[in-house]
């Protein structure tokens, strides 16, 4: 495997890649670390030599452990079940709860990015037109979100949406009590034995949901092998396996037709069933769990168009040929 690796970083075909570590069955595959230009969250690094214990951007895969936490707050009864109506618990925006177009949302369309409303996250996350920045920039970013344009009814179509996530992430921190960080490291890290992270917040100090954590890659690849091994990490129970199995129900289709669960992505590559958490610049969390395998891939080709280009290569071209 290591030399299909090195054969596919000379070939080019591994542009912007930074690390990379993958196991099968809990046991070690591959892993390897590079070095490059560098960003968290827009603001640059410099060239940055990267190893086990350097953190990086997880980007939208944030949004994936946020749904992980999600099904925890709900097996714990502190957070309102995918059916429940969205809007009764932002009590803040009365206004926009009596909006008969915008009475039909439910914590699932949140889940789902389905709520029907005006989102474009299309454009450069350095631009205040990009619907996200302009969410972090807002006196009130739940305002913001709910207040959108209705464009269609919701449950319809899939449609990327960070502010869904971050309604997700209001629903946590208002049924625990705590913020993301603290629940996340109460009910999630601290058990999967993950010590260093950052989860990065807004100017109004709460931590972003849907793209605010930062982990070094091993610690990615745990909480892979959580899902893979259905919410159980020696012998405990940390996720509820009837959340699992919701979370990872395929419900809609992509712009690119693969499927959306809950907050997750589900492909198929090579025959193989994937499931996935993807991040901007080439972050990736694969799940595989015909053959036992999870693979984690940090990556720094933000804003390229064709960032899918480097994770899937490595599945493809470099681990999967060396499974049997």
């Amino acid at each position: 495997m290591r030399d299909r690796l090195d054969d596919a970083l000379r070939a080019g075909q591994l542009d912007g890649l930074h690390a990379v570590v993958a196991s099968r069955g809990g046991r070690s595959l591959l892993e390897h670390y590079g070095a490059g230009e560098d960003f968290t969250w827009g603001n640059p690094l410099g060239v940055v030599e990267f190893g086990p214990g350097t953190l990086h951007d997880m980007r939208s895969v944030t949004k994936s452990v946020t749904a992980l936490l999600y099904g925890i707050a709900l097996g714990d009864g502190l957070v309102p079940a995918p059916q429940e109506p969205l809007l009764p618990h932002f009590p803040h925006h009365p206004d926009l709860a009596a909006d008969p177009a915008r009475t039909r949302l439910t914590v699932g369309h949140a889940l789902t990015m389905s709520l029907g409303l005006e989102w474009r996250e299309d454009l450069p996350y350095d631009s205040p037109a990009n619907a996200e920045i302009a969410m972090e920039l807002a006196p009130d970013r739940y305002r913001y979100i709910l207040e959108r344009p209705v464009v269609e009814p919701p449950g319809v179509r899939w449609a990327y949406c960070g502010g869904a996530t971050a309604l997700l992430g209001k629903l946590i921190a208002d049924g625990t009590g705590q913020s993301l960080p603290e629940y996340g490291q109460a009910k999630l890290f601290d058990p999967l034995g993950i010590s260093r992270y950052e989860w990065m917040a807004g100017a109004d100090g709460v931590a972003s949901a849907a793209s605010g954590l930062r982990l070094v890659p091993h610690d990615l690849l745990r909480l892979g092998e959580l899902v893979l091994r259905e919410g159980v990490w020696d012998g405990r129970r940390l996720v509820p396996a009837d959340w699992i199995r919701a979370m990872l129900q395929p419900r809609l289709t992509t712009d690119w037709d693969g499927r959306y669960g809950y907050q997750w992505y589900l492909e198929s590559v090579a025959d193989h069933h994937v499931v996935a958490a993807m991040g901007n610049g080439g972050q990736r969390l694969y799940v595989l769990p015909d053959l036992d395998l999870t693979v984690a891939v940090t990556a720094g080709n933000y804003d390229d168009p064709d960032q899918w280009r480097t994770p899937l290569a490595l599945l493809e071209q470099v681990i999967l040929p060396e499974i049997r």
